[in-house]
């Protein structure tokens, strides 16, 4: 008997078909309704109360309020103490750092940057948007200096289930030009080949005077100075390769009238090819001067000196 009078007083405080409190709830949509707050609360589940949390918020409903929303809308429940509450969360996640600079790049360009300028922004904190939203992002305000590369503008951010957000934002940008670079580190005196060297698009701001813009340029010429990886060449980083080096045995060659007449002798200088050096008869002493046509190969102008000793009878080739 005892059992049963306390089983009807359990009906008659909870009603089997009493609503309950949810104590954390997550939205996702703008606003809160009804049932986010209770569950099975009769008619008025779908009923919109007001405006949820911004992506990335929360509310908080405390018990006097969540007392006062049951009563008018006939929600069966009360709070079984002042520490009831309902937390309601939107969750939420940044904006895409690409979605942004793309926006910026494109007002940047209207405004007259270089379509391949690299845009780089300082200090930029993502909105947060509604997660799985794809937000839209529209530049105004744009203040561009083309001379240094700078810019600030107001970035408005807007997404379906958010009020816009605009931010102020600010930044560099790096013109952009393509030209050759080194594709390893190439120590000096390098003859550079074909595969020594690549097109890369290079900053322009990075550049200290003239530099070589052309492939077919710089293939075939030895370095003068060692360069990196990645680095463009300037026109006194390349010289034509030495075939000849000082001090070093030469082969000569004169052509007149259909006759060749070779030799030897000493370069007293240095040269590449089409460069005129001074050599040396190792026998007769006499200086010569001709054009580095070759690897250690030199050319003798009929009108030089050397048909002079010729006609003296000096040994001027040895054969």
């Amino acid at each position: 008997m005892r059992i049963s009078i306390v089983l009807l007083l359990i009906g008659a405080a909870f009603p089997a078909n009493a609503a309950s409190l949810r104590p954390t709830t997550v939205l996702h949509g703008p606003t809160v309704l009804l049932r986010d707050l209770f569950d099975d609360p009769g008619a008025e589940a779908n009923r919109v109360l007001g405006p949820g949390p911004v992506p990335g918020g929360r509310i908080v409903v405390e018990a006097p309020q969540l007392r006062a929303i049951a009563r008018q809308f006939d929600v069966d429940w009360r709070p079984a103490s002042s520490a009831d509450r309902a937390v309601l969360e939107r969750p939420a996640q940044p904006m895409k750092r690409d979605d942004a600079l793309s926006a910026i790049r494109a007002a940047l360009v209207a405004a007259g940057a270089s379509p391949d300028c690299v845009v780089e922004l300082t200090g930029f904190s993502a909105p947060l948007v509604p997660l799985g939203a794809s937000p839209r992002a529209v530049v105004s305000q744009l203040d561009y200096d083309g001379r240094l590369g700078r810019f600030s503008a107001l970035l408005s951010v807007t997404s379906e289930g958010m009020d816009p957000v605009n931010l102020r934002v600010a930044g560099q940008v790096r013109e952009l030009v393509e030209l050759p670079v080194a594709a390893a580190r190439l120590p000096a005196g390098t003859i550079i080949g074909q595969d020594d060297v690549h097109m890369a698009h290079v900053s322009a701001g990075s550049l200290r005077g003239e530099v070589v813009h052309v492939i077919e340029q710089i293939v075939g010429m030895q370095l003068t100075h060692s360069v990196q990886p990645g680095q463009p060449l300037l026109p006194a980083d390349l010289a034509r390769p030495i075939m000849v080096r000082r001090g070093a045995l030469v082969r000569l060659r004169l052509e007149r009238a259909g006759l060749s007449v070779t030799g030897q002798a000493v370069a007293l200088d240095a040269g590449s090819e089409g460069e005129r050096i001074r050599v040396q008869n190792p026998g007769s002493r006499t200086m010569l001067e001709g054009t580095v046509i070759g690897p250690n190969l030199i050319r003798v102008s009929p009108n030089t000196s050397p048909e002079a000793a010729a006609a003296r009878g000096e040994d001027v080739y040895r054969q």
